[in-house]
Parts: structure tokens; C-alpha cells; sequence
């Protein structure tokens, strides 16, 4: 099978690495790409917001299947193009894609299906926002309705930084605020059939002990020692079946990678958002995770043959992933450092550790930043205290002049298991 996987990110280097050792994988290009993913797949250049030229490149390569990564180019119709030309495109329609692309079409869809969220208001003026700030009191949770790169949400009790998050957007969701742990769980979907995957855990500040501004996310891991057993069946049932048959019921089907970040609650469990493509960095502990091959479970989603797919099988080791931010992330994080230690990680570390690529591109030989979120550093182990042992073993070995990354991923998981045990 030829694959053609558009984006850029760690999210699509994880992506290209599993296919990578997809037997079934006979050909695997990227567009555009990055440093990392050109030593797994053959790169090309495009407008990923572009349909009518991905859909164009996946012709001329004889593509089977097309893999669309970040959610810019599914909200911007991207995969209709891909579709248009005939080639099996994983990822959903621009209609089916504002799940992710407007928080408010999200409310109502998980309305229509009886999904359980927040309470919130949509606002477009700042009286409107005022209003609802003060009816549900701090902390004040306020969400661009737009896409803005998972730096789009202000969680704070300062009152006047929420009503100032709120004028600087055109239109905002203003929700109540979710006590609890949130989990990240992905689920497969054909549009009928719904596969979830294993639940993992992000962190979205910048600083140790979840200090810091928003991010588009620090590090990972999974499993969840301390979720419930039943956590994947409960939310197959309450929210992610319910919400894929209410999309087919509209007539804007959802086919691709469905994302429902929950907060476990006091009062159960509650939709955060949606998402419409696999998360970074979640998706690298959870494809570390993945025994099945990728490439016929991709496939079975966009050829709507998911309900024939013999059962996902998973590796019972844990997975953490820590990320090397660039000087200034999240602000304006600075560019064009020389990157060095890969070589190290690669000798001394693998295969229970390795390195995937986000905001990186060549200068010349050198490997250099490109980006905010620059390395993901991907470790499994026996448990989530060897995987973390691993992961920051590896990190270590990586010099990157003004470099940052959290020290505490999965600490407190590993620390609260190792107890249990």
C-alpha cells in the first residue's frame, strides 16, 4: 500500500513511524514533512491547505491511501479534495471537521446527541461575555470558538485576563469550570462504527506542577493506572457512539479520528472538547502503545469497513512522552538553534527510546529549530517508572541552546502505581 501522510508535526512523525513498520506499507511519502520524518518516508512540498494540490500529489504518487494530520487542512476541506479524486482519505469532511474548528457547533452537536459537558454560553460581544463570566464565577473558563492551536483556552481566576481573552476573540465560549483528572481518549471511526483506542494523559501548562501558560501540550503517557477499568466502554457509550450517530443523523457523517478530551468529575464524566484528528503529544504514547498495523486500521475507516477489523491488540507496557520546547514557547518561541544528541539517543537509547521530530528542518547537515515544540521524546518501559527513567535519559543526551521541558511528566501516576504495587 502507498501512503501519503500531509503535516508536519511529532503527531505525523508518530504516524509515519508506525506505517513505517507496517509490512502492508510498500511506499510511504510526506508532505511537507520535517528533519525526523525524511528518514522514515520521502518528502514533498506542498500547501497542506491546499486540497486541490494534495489531492494532485497523492495522484501523481498513486497514493491508496491519504493520511490528513493537523486540523487546519480537515477544517479547510482538505480531505473533500483527496476524496473528490477518487483516493481514501482518513480524516473527515470540512463540515464533519467543525467539531474540532468551532467550539460552538461542538455544543450543540453533543446537545443534540445527550453528551455530558459543561453548562456554557456562546459569546460575541463583551457584555455577553461579562455576563456569563459572572454567572458561572472562578475559575473563569474562556475558549476562542475558533482554531488557535491548543493555545486558545484561558482557565485563571483573574477576572479582568478572562474578560481580556474574550475581547480578543470574535466569538468565545464561555463554559463552567470541570473539576477532576482529564483524560485524552481517541477513537477510530468509519462514520458508523466506532473503535476507541487506549486512554492517555497530557499536560498542557509549561512549567512543573501545571504552572505556566497553556501550551499546545509538554508531555504524555499512558496507560492510566488510576482510571477505572470500565473508563473506554463508559465513554464508547455516553459519548462516543452517541456523538458519531448524531452526525450521521444530520447528514455530515464522521469519518477519521474522533478526540474527546473529558474531566473526570465529581459528578462523572464530561466532555471538554473534540477534536478532530489525533492529539500531540498523546498520540505518541499511544501509537508506542499500538501492537495492531496502522495502515489497515486507517484504511478500514476510510473505506467504512471498520466493523470486519479483527480486535486492536496492545502492548501491555506504559508509554511517557516528554517535549523539548524552543526558547520562549509558548510566546514567540526563537528559531534556527542547532539541535545535537540525536546521534547519542539513537545509539545508547533505542529501541525503548527514540526521538520524534515537530518543529525541525535541515541547514545544510544540521538539524535546526523551526518551531515551538521542537523534539518529542517517546520512551516505553515495564511500567510508567522505567518508561519515564528512559525518557529522560534520553533527553538529557539532546542540546538545544535555550531549550525547556517539563521535568514532572508522568511523575505523580508513576509515583502513585509504584505505591499501589
Amino acid at each position: 500500500m502507498k501512503v501519503l501522510v500531509i503535516g508536519s508535526g511529532a503527531r505525523e512523525h508518530a504516524l509515519c513511524r508506525s506505517l513505517s513498520l507496517d509490512p502492508d506499507v510498500t511506499a510511504l511519502h510526506c508532505a511537507p514533512g520535517n528533519a525526523g520524518i525524511a528518514e522514515v518516508a520521502e518528502l514533498h512540498q506542498v500547501d497542506a491547505l491546499d486540497g486541490t494540490a494534495v489531492a494532485a500529489l497523492a495522484t501523481e504518487l498513486g497514493a491508496e491511501l491519504v493520511v490528513v494530520g493537523p486540523e487546519a487542512p480537515l477544517v479547510a476541506g482538505v480531505a473533500d479534495a483527496v476524496r473528490e479524486a477518487g483516493i481514501p482519505v482518513f480524516g473527515p469532511s470540512e463540515e464533519a471537521a467543525q467539531l474540532e474548528g468551532s467550539k460552538a457547533f461542538a455544543k450543540d452537536v453533543m446537545a443534540g446527541a445527550g453528551v455530558p459537558t459543561a453548562r456554557s454560553y456562546v459569546c460575541t460581544t463583551p457584555e455577553e461575555a461579562a455576563e456569563a463570566l459572572d454567572a458561572f464565577g472562578a475559575p473563569y473558563v474562556v475558549k476562542d470558538d475558533g482554531l488557535a492551536a491548543g493555545k486558545g483556552v484561558v482557565v485563571t481566576g483573574d477576572l479582568e485576563a478572562a474578560k481580556e481573552h474574550a475581547a480578543a476573540c470574535e466569538r468565545v465560549v464561555i463554559e463552567e469550570f470541570l473539576d477532576g483528572p482529564e483524560v485524552s481518549l481517541f477513537a477510530i471511526t468509519d462514520g458508523v462504527t466506532v473503535l476507541p483506542l487506549q486512554p492517555a494523559q497530557d499536560f498542557k501548562r509549561a512549567l512543573d506542577g501545571d504552572e505556566g501558560p497553556n501550551t499546545g501540550g509538554m508531555g504524555a503517557y499512558s496507560p492510566l493506572p488510576w482510571a477505572e477499568p470500565k473508563l473506554v466502554e463508559e465513554v464508547l457509550e455516553s459519548v462516543l457512539q452517541p456523538t458519531v450517530d448524531e452526525m450521521r443523523r444530520r447528514g455530515t457523517p464522521f469519518s477519521g479520528l474522533l478526540y474527546a478530551g473529558l474531566a473526570i468529575t465529581s459528578r462523572g464524566v464530561r466532555v471538554i472538547e473534540f477534536n478532530a484528528r489525533f492529539g500531540d503529544p498523546e498520540t505518541q504514547v499511544v501509537l508506542a502503545r499500538l501492537k495492531s498495523p496502522l495502515a489497515g486500521i486507517l484504511l478500514a475507516s476510510a473505506t467504512g469497513t471498520l466493523a470486519h477489523l479483527e480486535p486492536l491488540r496492545w502492548s501491555a507496557e506504559a508509554a511517557v512522552t516528554v517535549v523539548i520546547a524552543s526558547h520562549n514557547y509558548p510566546d514567540t518561541p526563537r528559531t534556527g538553534d542547532t539541535v545535537t544528541g540525536l546521534d547519542e539517543v539513537a545509539a545508547q537509547d533505542a529501541p525503548h527510546a527514540y526521538v520524534l521530530h515537530a518543529g525541525t528542518r535541515f541547514d545544510g547537515d544540521a538539524v535546526v529549530s523551526a518551531g515551538g515544540r521542537v523534539l518529542s521524546v517517546t520512551a516505553s518501559g515495564e511500567d510508567l517508572t522505567e518508561a519515564r527513567e528512559r525518557a529522560y535519559r534520553a533527553v538529557s543526551r539532546i542540546r538545544l541552546d535555550g531549550s525547556q521541558h517539563r521535568t514532572d511528566i508522568a511523575a505523580k501516576a508513576a509515583a502513585d502505581a509504584s505505591r499501589r504495587s
